[in-house]
């Protein structure tokens, strides 16, 4: 086996949990929290908006290691998208993909690339839907993420783990969201 079918090949999910711990114990040990919704607020201050609005006044020279990680979550997210997926690795499960038929979701998912997870026949900007659901889900995603001081990767993983209350009180807010979602939104859009 090359080392490309060897890395493009599904991975048990505690390698990312390991990855994931031992960034947090790095972050904690200089002092910093993760979270990927702060580089709003660090872009914004780079733009200038500290000038007008007090949030937005704080020293991005500090903080470009959140662009940094933005920008290289990006990078390795397209390489491993064009140079080390592989068709089949996620596996869901066959009563799924049915109850997605119903909806008109089609899946496998697929683009030109041939591969892909993203339902194509509802995310794409070639229908008012696909336009609509885009644009409202990325307001409800930027506002709710910088109205709860945080989103699901700051609260979720940095913040529990230092045992914040209100990252408790924020993430058992995302899982009742989801579970709404899935189970009363969902079926009024697609069924």
């Amino acid at each position: 086996m090359d080392i490309v079918t060897w890395i493009s090949q599904p991975w048990h999910w505690a390698v990312s949990g390991a990855g994931i711990a031992i960034v947090l114990f790095l972050l904690t040990g200089m002092g910093r929290m993760f979270g990927m919704s702060s580089t709003y607020t660090v872009l914004c201050s780079l733009a200038g908006a500290g000038k007008n609005v007090d949030y937005f006044r704080l020293d991005w020279k500090n903080e470009t290691w959140r662009l940094y990680l933005v920008a290289g979550t990006m990078c390795g997210g397209a390489f491993a998208f064009y140079f080390l997926s592989s068709q089949n690795a996620v596996a869901i499960s066959q009563s799924t993909i049915d109850h997605l038929a119903t909806w008109g979701i089609a899946y496998p998912a697929s683009d030109e690339h041939g591969k892909g997870f993203i339902p194509t026949t509802v995310f794409n900007f070639t229908s008012i839907k696909g336009i609509v659901l885009a644009l409202v889900g990325g307001f409800l995603i930027g506002f709710g993420s910088r109205y709860g001081e945080g989103c699901t990767s700051g609260h979720a993983i940095s913040g529990l783990s230092h045992l914040r209350l209100p990252s408790l009180i924020t993430v058992i807010g995302f899982f009742i969201g989801g579970l709404l979602m899935t189970h009363l939104i969902m079926p009024l859009i697609f069924g």
